[in-house]
């Protein structure tokens, strides 16, 4: 097995965070620093990572989470500011649970959790266009012509976003409420789409990716996926 796809399914990270632990010179294969992303795992190799052994993890865990906003989509942070990960308690507290994607500092709504690293690349590779939907208030109405701008695409960083869908879910004098759906994962995406047509996205919520909805998720609660949760998402 693959040095990337052994750490993975150790719970470490994703195929490509742990590609990053590989050519930082931070794992070991029977006490030799391995630096080469081709090297294999045997079965009876002993793995560190850090000067701490690593091995697969048999029965992955999947959590859906209501991510509040206040809190930044890492396992920890440098600048101290409170992580998802303060969140989940009980028994997958001291799990290696990693985020699934990103959401900003402002934003809340729907994130996943898991010790799958093969699942967080299949939904995070930007090949397999999972859609992500959101809701969006932005203040005053917004006009058919600007709408057009945002579903055909925007330039980002040199680069025309995708089509996406976008809906006027209400309007009520001062705040129209949409639902967005893109297919992309750029950092903070939705918000700049929306400032590329000059409107500032004022509450923003993720309530769905691919067919998994958030439904009655209070804020900062979270949950384990069901089975079907989790086979919808083993064959996107």
């Amino acid at each position: 097995m693959r040095i990337n796809k052994y750490l993975a399914e150790c719970g470490l990270a994703s195929r490509r965070a742990c590609e990053r632990l590989v050519t930082e010179g931070r794992v070991k294969i029977n006490g030799k620093t391995v630096t080469n992303l081709a090297t294999d795992v045997g079965e009876n190799d002993f793995v560190l990572v850090d000067g701490k052994r690593c091995e697969p993890i048999h029965k992955h865990i999947y959590l859906m989470l209501n991510k509040p906003k206040g809190y930044v989509t890492t396992t920890n942070d440098d600048k101290g500011r409170k992580t998802v990960m303060e969140l989940i308690g009980g028994k997958y507290a001291d799990k290696r649970l990693f985020p699934v994607g990103r959401l900003d500092y402002d934003t809340e709504g729907l994130l996943l959790l898991t010790t799958d690293g093969d699942l967080c690349n299949r939904i995070s590779h930007p090949r397999n266009e999972i859609s992500k939907t959101y809701v969006a208030k932005i203040e005053n109405e917004i006009s058919e012509e600007e709408l057009n701008v945002l579903r055909n695409g925007v330039i980002l960083d040199g680069v025309k976003t995708k089509r996406c869908r976008i809906t006027v879910l209400d309007f009520d004098e001062k705040i129209t409420r949409l639902e967005v759906v893109i297919s992309e994962g750029r950092n903070r995406q939705v918000r700049r789409m929306f400032e590329a047509v000059n409107r500032e996205v004022i509450f923003l919520k993720r309530v769905g990716i691919g067919e998994l909805k958030l439904g009655g998720l209070s804020r900062g609660q979270w949950r384990e996926l069901k089975p079907r949760e989790v086979e919808y998402l083993q064959n996107v």
